[in-house]
């Protein structure tokens, strides 16, 4: 529909219980400001999506149309980049969250994958000359992905009424946010006379007894630098739910490096593209200041970092694109120079 003309339609889309239902508030895609906000309804996996479509005619006229149909979509969106100069060692070009090498020929992002489409007729073609509801529902709805929306790439779900027409169809899209969780909660299994185990589904199975030091077993990093420093980083496991804690310490084997600062950072990672040529780009989700000073050899510096109380994203991956999160351990010397070692976490959502 050309900017100069009005649609001679209003569409409107609500979604039921959409007032009761938790929202996610989002800056707005291309703003210029972090001042634009949008709230959309959160969902689930495998929870329904219903509402009511209401189309209204504009100046009393009366419209043709060819019928009415809504679709709920899912689909992977992405930037279309060209390299620049941007070079690393592994071949990938990468991209900092502070670089001036965003080099775009177009700035929006472009459908590269449309993962979940399915639709149905609201009526037949006819004449619009009133108001008229239609309700509609897509039952038990499943979900791929989680929503994200990032620099280069968004997941985006959304509910789109078209009104099509012999000239050019009208159409209306309601997005919605949808949450991905992960279930912790073991099987629940009853031991028989064999010594096997059955579940609640009724299947039997030997039992294997999985100590529980090997699902939380700690994680040790060794860093050093010849003759000069050696550190033992550990935390205590390598998988996380959002709403965890990190745990771990530091401890100080040698010590003759002149240390000024160090800190402990969270660095989310997004890939997008096909290989050889995808874009890298880091953003730090956490910043934490370890200590202050130089340390003695034998020091210990336990570390307790609550992730819950900031926005993070879970580990994700597909075809076109990878969310990955990094602890990254920074130590910077008297004359400013810069060591860090980076270890992969995954992260998790769980209700």
């Amino acid at each position: 529909m050309s900017i100069f003309f009005k649609s001679p339609i209003d569409i409107e889309v609500l979604l039921d219980g959409e007032e009761n239902r938790k929202h996610v508030d989002l800056f707005k895609g291309g703003s210029s400001t972090k001042t634009m906000k949008e709230s959309l309804p959160l969902y689930e996996d495998g929870e329904s999506i219903a509402g009511l479509v209401t189309l209204r005619v504009r100046d009393g006229r009366s419209i043709d149309h060819l019928g009415v149909k809504v679709s709920v979509i899912g689909s992977i969106d992405m930037v279309k980049t060209s390299g620049g100069n941007t070079t690393s060692t592994n071949g990938n070009s990468k991209l900092n969250s502070n670089s001036s090498l965003y080099n775009y020929d177009d700035p929006k992002k472009k459908p590269v994958d449309q993962f979940l489409c399915l639709s149905y007729d609201l009526c037949p073609a006819g004449e619009l000359n009133h108001s008229e509801s239609f309700p509609f529902t897509f039952k038990n709805l499943s979900k791929r992905y989680e929503s994200y929306r990032g620099k280069n790439v968004d997941v985006t779900y959304y509910v789109k009424v078209t009104v099509m027409r012999k000239s050019t169809d009208i159409s209306k899209a309601k997005k919605f946010w949808v949450h991905l969780f992960k279930d912790m909660t073991p099987p629940v299994r009853e031991p028989n006379v064999q010594g096997s185990v059955t579940d609640a589904a009724g299947a039997t199975s030997q039992t294997t007894n999985t100590p529980p030091s090997v699902l939380t077993k700690p994680v040790r990093l060794d860093i050093g630098i010849e003759n000069c420093l050696h550190i033992e980083f550990e935390y205590s496991k390598a998988q996380y739910s959002l709403n965890d804690v990190i745990v771990g310490r530091i401890y100080f084997l040698l010590t003759r490096l002149k240390v000024r600062h160090m800190e402990l950072s969270l660095l989310t990672r997004e890939t997008s593209g096909l290989k050889p040529s995808n874009f890298l780009l880091d953003s730090t989700s956490i910043r934490y200041e370890i200590m202050d000073g130089s340390p003695v050899k034998g020091e210990t510096i336990p570390i307790r970092l609550f992730l819950s109380g900031y926005d993070l994203t879970p580990n994700m991956s597909c075809n076109y694109f990878n969310i990955k999160n990094y602890l990254n351990l920074v130590i910077i010397d008297e004359d400013g120079r810069r060591y860090f070692k980076q270890s992969e976490i995954s992260l998790y959502r769980t209700k």
